[in-house]
């Protein structure tokens, strides 16, 4: 081991004295740690707010009625006989071939055939006018107030056709003014037509004929 020349520079010679000091100061330290240290045990009740209720309504379960419909009645059953009531027997079904029979009365001279059958808006072969639409326009007059006012344009006639081809009815659905209405309505009624068929049988028919004015 080498000697120390001098006794304040060995360092080993306070090295107790030093380790005694460092231990009472530790337990001194652990001990005011554990004297001023909180209880753990009491622990602070932090008051809680008061907390919302919200109401549970009871929701009331609703069934729903289905009527079934009522089965359809069955159908009744009627007996029949073969036996024939004598109140309603023919006794004599002979027939008088020279027998005069009388005639029919006549009808009223105002009476009106009813025929119930409509009036379609098409057809196979929809109605034309005997001649062509050349011959419907050959009876249309100019007036001489849409001369005047130098009127032109096209009119339309809404017209009613029977099976025979006569204009039963019609009516202006488009007018230009100047008086043409009227004398196209005029012209369609004073003309002919070839009847509408629908295959092959005519029929009523209800059409729009366009009738052109045109200045020249």
């Amino acid at each position: 081991m080498p000697v120390i020349k001098y006794e304040k520079a060995d360092l080993r010679s306070n090295y107790r004295i030093y380790m005694k000091i460092g231990f009472i100061l530790s337990l001194s330290l652990i001990i005011a740690a554990f004297k001023f240290s909180p209880n753990i045990g009491e622990r602070k009740k932090f008051a809680e707010p008061p907390q919302d209720t919200i109401p549970v309504e009871e929701v009331m379960k609703t069934f729903q009625k289905y009527n079934k419909p009522k089965p359809p009645e069955r159908p009744r059953i009627i007996e029949t006989s073969n036996d024939v009531p004598e109140d309603i027997l023919m006794t004599d079904v002979s027939i008088d071939q020279n027998a005069v029979l009388d005639r029919p009365p006549d009808l009223p001279e105002n009476h009106k055939i009813i025929d119930d059958e409509p009036y379609i808006n098409w057809a196979e072969e929809m109605p034309e006018p005997i001649g062509g639409l050349k011959t419907l326009q050959k009876k249309v007059v100019y007036t001489e107030i849409a001369r005047i006012a130098r009127i032109e344009g096209k009119v339309i006639i809404e017209a009613w056709i029977d099976k025979e081809g006569n204009v039963v009815d019609a009516r202006i659905i488009r007018d230009i003014g100047g008086g043409l209405g009227e004398s196209a309505l005029n012209a369609v009624l004073s003309t002919k037509f070839i009847p509408g068929k629908q295959r092959g049988i005519p029929v009523k028919v209800k059409v729009m004929i366009p009738v052109r004015f045109a200045l020249r």
